[in-house]
């Protein structure tokens, strides 16, 4: 796909990235003490462009988690994203990741989320890049584990970790098992994102409302419910649309029917995002560059797009002013 200039200049913000799908092979022959990337690497790291489902794509995750069980490998691949993303001009980030999916003999839940802010603080200074960590629940884990999550965090956020989010196999872990956590989440006064609508749940979507999530993660099902779409508006929920990673897992088929183009013109806070950049083989240019080109976006609702991203993102008010500074710097042609 043909990247245009303004596409590739433009300053953009990339909400909804996973860590572990982010990584890129050099970061993980390193991490792995791998001899060589070789096609076999490469197969492991990225998910087919057909997937059958969300459950096959997810299988992509286990060698990156693998890679990230000490403090300096999780520094480093936050390093690694952030490195990749200041190539493409990513003012700001939120990177997700599991830590109980890090917890060893040798790390625990703090040391895992020292670990991570430690890398944000140094992606700023080599790279620029403005970021901050959401921790993830995970659907298929137990609910004493998840809250231990929830409960480890308090004290880091707004000081490295911006909220939480619950990531996993959401056609076969539904948002009903978790109102125990995000109702505590919501009682502690911590921000939070759900994967919500990704497999086609409405039901999920609204859950997520209920709860109290300031974002969606996907939600593209939400076109299916014009009531839900007002709800959302009213409420001012942000959307966090992956479009290649929904393609790929065929959350959705068809291009000229993605629903973006609908959310906007409907004045709900919808963004573009990468999900898992390596996975899914993409970046912000790529996700942006498809949106207009196949995805009925005009180049003026990138700066849009790019002011939702502002207004929904987890950043504190000092960063936000300056990312609209820096969106206000893009100009459209004429």
């Amino acid at each position: 796909m043909t990247h245009n200039s303004f596409i590739s200049n433009m300053p953009k913000i990339d909400l909804h990235c996973h860590l572990d799908g982010s990584f890129s092979p050099e970061f993980i022959r390193k991490a792995l003490k791998l001899p060589d990337i070789d096609d076999q690497l490469i197969t492991k790291l990225k998910a087919p462009a057909d997937c059958s489902s969300l459950t096959q794509y997810l299988t992509c995750f286990d060698l990156p988690i693998s890679a990230i069980q000490t403090k300096e490998n999780i520094i480093n691949g936050v390093l690694d994203v952030l490195s990749q993303a200041s190539s493409e001009n990513v003012k700001y980030m939120e990177i997700r990741f599991a830590p109980t999916c890090s917890v060893n003999e040798n790390l625990s839940l703090t040391d895992i989320y020292e670990a991570a802010i430690a890398g944000t603080k140094l992606g700023l200074e080599k790279y620029g890049i403005y970021s901050n960590i959401i921790l993830c629940a995970m659907r298929h884990h137990q609910p004493d584990t998840n809250l231990k999550v929830l409960e480890s965090m308090a004290d880091y956020v707004g000081h490295g970790i911006c909220g939480l989010d619950i990531a996993g196999d959401e056609s076969q872990f539904p948002n009903q098992l978790f109102q125990e956590l995000f109702s505590k989440a919501k009682d502690m006064g911590i921000p939070f994102t759900i994967h919500s609508g990704e497999c086609g749940s409405t039901e999920n979507v609204k859950l997520a409302c209920q709860y109290g999530a300031k974002r969606i993660g996907h939600g593209i099902a939400l076109i299916h419910d014009i009531n839900l779409m007002q709800d959302i508006r009213s409420a001012g929920i942000g959307l966090e649309l992956c479009p290649t990673s929904n393609f790929q897992t065929r959350a959705w088929s068809d291009m000229s029917t993605y629903p973006l183009r609908d959310f906007l013109d409907y004045g709900l806070l919808g963004t573009i995002n990468t999900d898992n950049r390596t996975v899914s083989n993409t970046n912000m240019t790529t996700e942006l560059t498809l949106a207009k080109s196949k995805l009925n976006i005009r180049e003026e609702d990138l700066l849009t797009i790019y002011k939702n991203s502002v207004e929904i993102s987890f950043a504190d008010d000092n960063i936000k002013h300056k990312l609209l500074t820096d969106g206000n710097s893009i100009l459209l042609p004429t």
